[in-house]
This record gives structure tokens, sequence and C-alpha cells, in this order.
């Protein structure tokens, strides 16, 4: 080999060497952590938005002392108060009037007091009832008045407040007693002694006002396990109307098809050997149908989302500002998620946006199933938001918030990290062109969406709440539906109410409506509904008179009165439906927002029903009424033991009032009907069960504002689409090449409950 040869391998080694080494030395080194920077400021605020926000834990103490020392009567803790006894059974902020919070937001008007709404049960009483006391002013309160009659029109009902869980414990403990009463059947038919049996309760709890008598369905009972997919065909009915806990009884004992007086008679008939039954193993852990244990050991990592400067969004109090967006936000313990003072570069879109209601309503051929007719805000949608888990529940490195609430209780409590905000990357483009001619360019701009999210697991389902708002002015609203169904003990026709998903369960047909208000002003109060669609008209082709052309054309509408503006649920409505200003934009529309709802409802509940006056709301995809400030919300608490005489009947808001340039609110249902199936084992996936609606600019500006974002990107065919200075996205390799800082996962979710 000559001395060329031997030079050039030198080199090349040495070259090869020189290169591992650079390697080696980038994978050892570790990527350098993100630097935050501080999100743009927004304009100052001075903490208008206080006035929305939720009642801190120290207030609500302040006001539980208020109370107790200026009532006259003796106030038990909830938590351990008899129906006899007067307690605090709930608290909430007092929102105060709109007219009062706009002459302080926009006028220079003096800051509404701070109230609390209090809620209390009267037992002790010679006519006991519940009493809704506003107490203020915060954070020392020197005053109150009762507000149940200027709200309901008189005293609430005793019968009609809602259970509470001591009221579910004395109930549970009654159950035990009378399953003790029939040792032999239990031991037939479940394996058991009744004590690793669990109780679900129905609603509403009768057939007429005044009643307070409930179905529990019983199930096995596996810890770790979703107890709802496993009936053993015993359902009770427990009677609990009484002031005396000692007074409550068994009414009824369904099994397997039939109805009996008590256990003891139930006992009775299986020792005569006349009673058919269904024998059913104990559970195991690794054999239940509703477990969630993973069965495969972690895999890879998935995508990650982070970003690299820090979040682009600010949380201030109860107040978020996120590229031209402001709202402030807060949380309902009884309806769940409200968001107030609505913003869009400096011009509100929408005083309020408030989920109202959520009603699940089941078939099945078991009194307990057949029956249920469940009203979430009388359970607590906000109440049961509890704390959400970080990288699955929201994105790993979004912002969590506490709430606080006082509900059974005189204490208040947290729930931790209950709600998140996060800025989301869709992996969609909000909107782009490629143009291949004439010239050569392409501009698009990165749909990234801002999302309030909560979540509440109200028994067995899990509903997640999100609030997106878009780029272009956009609010988008959306319900997510998983956890659990609910199931009946199959038996008889029971596949003529659902489908077979265990060897003895039924997943029972269901329905879920869930109900929003939307207090839009757009560009101000006065705001009148405009409706547009389209029609075909057959005109002779001006070009060819002997022939005819089908020509689309627009049909538009004002609507002048409520009943107009009421759009019957699963019935045509026009396509085009907006909230329109008095005032016109550059090109002389009015300044407008759309409604546009994505819902896939059931058949409501039929008018001649009973108690459908209570969910009259249900009766309307689409209801628009006139702001009235005695009109705050569709629905109560109440409604849900009382459907018969409900203390709020939403079809009573509806009374042919004008609607032409006036304060507008619009009342808004989707839902779905949800048929379970063998997939809904073990859980219920968001895949297909999501529904909400949109309110879109629609001549509200003058072009598109999402032009102005700094995140577009345009080049053209004469740059170099390579160069940072170009396209922003070439500088995404440098800017991003650092380690986003996570920080120690931690879930307390379990210490609160």
């Amino acid at each position: 080999m000559n001395l060329k040869a031997v030079l050039i391998l030198l080199g090349l080694a040495l070259a090869t060497i020189f290169a591992l080494v650079c390697v080696l030395l980038t994978r050892g080194r570790a990527p350098s952590t993100c630097q935050h920077l501080p999100p743009e400021q927004e304009d100052a605020e001075d903490g208008q938005s206080l006035v929305f926000a939720d009642l801190t834990a120290e207030e609500m103490s302040q006001v539980v002392r208020y109370l107790q020392g200026n009532l006259g009567v003796q106030l038990v803790d909830a938590s351990r108060a008899q129906p006899s006894d007067n307690c605090i059974a709930s608290m909430d902020l007092q929102v105060p009037a709109k007219a009062e919070v706009l002459r302080f937001l926009d006028a220079g008007g003096a800051r509404p007091p701070r109230e609390a709404l209090a809620v209390l049960y009267f037992g002790k009483q010679a006519e006991p009832n519940v009493t809704e006391y506003v107490v203020g002013p915060l954070p020392t309160p020197v005053y109150h008045r009762d507000v149940t009659v200027h709200k309901y029109g008189g005293k609430v009902p005793y019968h009609s407040r809602p259970v509470t869980g001591k009221e579910y414990m004395d109930i549970n403990a009654l159950i035990q007693r009378e399953l003790k009463k029939a040792p032999l059947f239990l031991a037939a038919c479940c394996e058991s002694d009744g004590t690793d049996l669990v109780s679900l309760t129905t609603a509403p709890r009768g057939f007429k006002s005044g009643d307070r008598m409930t179905w529990f369905i019983l199930f096995h009972n596996v810890a770790g396990t979703g107890y709802f997919l496993s009936p053993v065909g015993l359902e009770v009915l427990v009677e609990h109307k009484d002031l005396h806990v000692s007074r409550w009884q068994l009414r009824q004992i369904f099994y397997n098809g039939r109805y009996f007086a008590s256990t003891g008679d139930l006992e009775q008939e299986f020792v005569a050997g006349v009673l058919e039954v269904i024998r059913l193993k104990k559970l195991q852990a690794d054999a239940v149908l509703g477990s969630l244990r993973p069965r495969r050991p972690p895999g890879s990592p998935g995508p990650l989302q982070f970003e690299p400067q820090g979040p682009r969004y600010s949380v201030r109090d109860n107040r978020i500002t996120f590229q031209g967006w402001s709202i402030a936000f807060g949380m309902n313990p009884n309806s769940g998620p409200r968001l107030f003072d609505i913003r869009y570069r400096g011009e509100r879109i929408a005083y309020e946006l408030s989920l109202q209601e959520a009603l699940t309503l089941y078939g099945s051929n078991c009194p307990g199933g057949m029956s249920t007719r469940y009203l979430d805000g009388s359970f607590g949608i906000g109440r049961f938001a509890y704390e959400l888990v970080r990288g699955l529940d929201c994105p790993y490195t979004a912002t969590y918030v506490d709430r606080h609430y006082l509900a059974e209780t005189d204490t208040p409590k947290t729930n931790q990290n209950s709600l998140c905000i996060f800025e989301h990357d869709s992996g969609l483009p909000l909107r782009r062109h490629f143009s291949d001619s004439p010239s050569l360019y392409y501009g698009g701009l990165r749909k990234n969406t801002l999302v309030i999210r909560t979540i509440s697991t109200l028994i067995n389902y899990d509903y997640i709440w999100d609030f997106l708002f878009h780029g272009n002015g956009a609010v988008e609203v959306q319900v997510h539906a998983t956890g659990y169904i609910s199931s009946s003990f199959l038996h008889g026709q029971g596949t003529d109410y659902g489908n077979r998903v265990g060897p003895h369960t039924l997943g029972t047909m269901h329905l879920h409506h869930i109900h929003y208000k939307v207090d839009l002003d757009v560009d101000g109060q006065l705001n009148s509904l405009e409706t547009q669609d389209m029609e075909y008209e057959f005109v002779k082709d001006p070009w060819s008179t002997q022939n005819t052309i089908e020509r689309p054309y627009l049909r538009r509408k004002r609507l002048e009165k409520e009943d107009e503006a009421a759009f019957p649920l699963n019935a045509p409505m026009p396509r085009y439906i907006s909230f329109a200003s008095p005032n016109p934009n550059k090109w002389g529309h009015p300044r407008s927002y759309r409604i546009q709802v994505i819902s896939f409802a059931g058949k409501h509940l039929p008018i001649n029903s009973s108690m459908e006056r209570s969910v009259s709301w249900g009766r309307y995809q689409l209801a628009v009424t006139r702001h009235k400030e005695e009109e705050p919300t569709s629905t109560s608490i109440y409604n849900q033991n009382d459907p018969w005489t409900p203390t709020v009947a939403f079809a009573d808001f509806i009374n042919n009032e004008t609607i032409t340039n006036e304060d507008l609110v619009a009342w808004i249902t989707v839902g779905f009907l949800h048929i379970p199936h063998a997939e809904d084992i073990p859980n219920t996936v968001t895949v297909g069960n999501s529904v909400g609606f949109f309110l879109r600019p629609y001549n509200y500006f003058n072009e598109d504002p999402s032009v102005d974002s700094s995140d577009s990107v345009y080049f053209s065919s004469e740059q170099d689409a390579r160069a940072c200075g170009a396209n922003p996205l070439a500088c995404l390799s440098s800017a991003a090449a650092c380690a986003p800082h996570l920080p120690p996962f931690h879930f307390g979710g379990f210490l609160n409950l």
C-alpha cells in the first residue's frame, strides 16, 4: 500500500472518530430547560372580574358563623343532622343583578356588595321548609334577608329538599337491617350476607308532590371496580319522608321480575321452594366486568404537548386572558361551570355562559331503571368536580385551579386542581390555502385554542365540560360523556330496553340532555334574532330562455316574539340563527353572532307526563327570551324531588314577549340517545359521545380577525421557506430545542371524599 493510500485511510479514520465524539458529546449533554417568557400583557383590569368570583373558604366560614349567631335557632352540622334538625345545606355566591354589574364594569359605578346565598333546611319547625337567605356584605356579614318567596312564589316544601349524605347513610342502615331477614335467600342468590352489596339511588322519589319514596338497586361490590355493571336482581323501595328516621320503612322488594311486600316474604317463598333464583357467584376483582386495571404493562410514552417559552395565556384570580380573549370563570356547586363577561378584543360578546342542568332518563323492565330521571344539578355538578389527573384529564403542563365549596357541612371543602386551563394545538389548520396558479404561495394559521375544562363525576357517569376560545372570535362549548353505564338485572323481555352486556347485565337505554344559558350581548345589550336559510327558485335561464335553472336564494327573517324563537327539540330549525346588533359592519350588515347547535338528542319526555314541566327546558333545542332578573336559571335543585310541582318551570319563561332590540338570552339544549352495547364495557368512551354548540361571529367583523395573529404563516415560491425570518415554522427547531419543566406527578383527589 503506498503512502498516499495510507494517508487517505488515516484521514478517514480521524474524521470518523471526530464524528463519533461529536455524537457522543451531543447525546450526553442534557437539553437546556425551556425558559418561560411572560405572556403578552393585556389591558389592566383592576380586579373588576372579582365581582363574579366564587366564594372563598374564609367567606363561607364567616357566613356560617353569622348564621349560627343571628337566626335565633339551633343549627346542627348537616353532616350529622337528622331530618328533624335545622342545618345549613349549601352556599354559593349571590351573583349581583346584571344592570348593577354593568354600571360597575362599564360606567364607573359603585362595586356591587359581595353577598352569599345560603340554603337552609328547617326541619325543627311547626312547618318544616327550605329557606334561602342572601347574606352580606362579605367578608364581614351584618345582614340577611329571606329571598325564598321572591324567587319561588312561596316557601319551598321540605319534601323537595335534596337528599343529604347523612340521609343516604340512614337509608343504607335500614336496607342492611332488612336484608338480614333473608339470609338463606341472599346466600343462595348472591353468595352474600348483604354486607358486600351496595345500593344505588334512583330519582325522583314517588309519583306525586309530597312523596319521598325511593327505589334502590343492589349490586355486588368489588373494591376497585365499577359496581354499576353487577346487579344482583334485587331492588328495594324505601319510604323516608317522616322526620323521624325510626319510622322509615321498606315498602316493596323486587327480585327477578316479581314484587314482594317485605324481605320476610321473599325469604319465606325461597324456603318454600316456589321462588326462581338466579344463582350468582361472588365476583373476583380480576374477573369483574367493571375493572379498569391495565391488562398490559406500560408502553413507550405518547406525544407530549408543551410550551417552549411558557404559557401564552394568563390567569389572574378568576380572570383568563389569551390573544384578545378575556373571561371570568367560576363554579356553581350545584349547576357547575359558569363564565361571565366574555370579551374579545375588548368588546363583550357574552355576559354569561353557564351550564344549567343535566338530565339522564332511563328505560328498563326493572322498577329502579324505569323510574330514573336524574337531574344532576340536585346532586351537585360543581360539587362533584374532583381533582383532575395531570397528563390524562388535561395536558400535563396545563394550569390547574382549586375550587372551594360548602355543602352538607359547616366546614368549607376544597377540590384541588379541579379546573384546568390550557392552550391546545388541535393539529389542524384554522385556515390555509396552497396556491398553484397563477402565483405560487402558501398561507395558513394553526388552530390553537384556549380550553377551560372541568370534569364532574355524578355517581356512574363522568361529564367533561369544555369551553373553547378560538382565534377567529368563535366560542365553542362541548360536553363529552364517559364513565360507567348504569344497568339493570337482565330478565324477561329486558332487551326491549337495551342490550345484554354481561351474563346477567342489561345495559339500559337512556338519554342525556344538557341545558345551557347563553346571555349574548352582541355589540351592546340590545339585540334582535335573525334567521337565514336557503330555498330554490326556478327561473328562466337569462342567456338561454328556453331553459330553466334551479337557483338557490337566501330567505331572511327577523323574529319578533318569544313564541317564534322557541324551536322544538329535534324539529327542523333555520340553519343560520343569529343575535344581531342594530349597528352594521363596514359592509352594511348587522354585526351578529351565530348560534350553531351540534346535537343528537333523544326524544323529550311527553308533555302530558306529570313531571314534564320540571324539565320543560328540554322541549326546545333553542329558545330565546328577554333577559329578566327573576329568571336567572332554567331549573332548580328542588325540581328533582318534587318534579310534579316544580319550583322553576322553564316553559313559563316563554310568554310571547317582544324580542326586537331587547336584552336577549339564548337557552340551548344538546344531548344524545345512548343505547349501551358491548363496547361500553368496562367504560363508555368519549368518541362519538360529544355534543355542544358554537357561537360564531357573523358579519361582526369586517374580515376574519385571525389575520392579525402573530402565528400566521406565509411564504411564496420566491422565498426560502427554510429561513426563520421568512417562515416562523422554520424557527421551531431552535425555539423548541429545550426540555419542558414537568412538575412531579401528584394526586390528592381521594383525600377530601
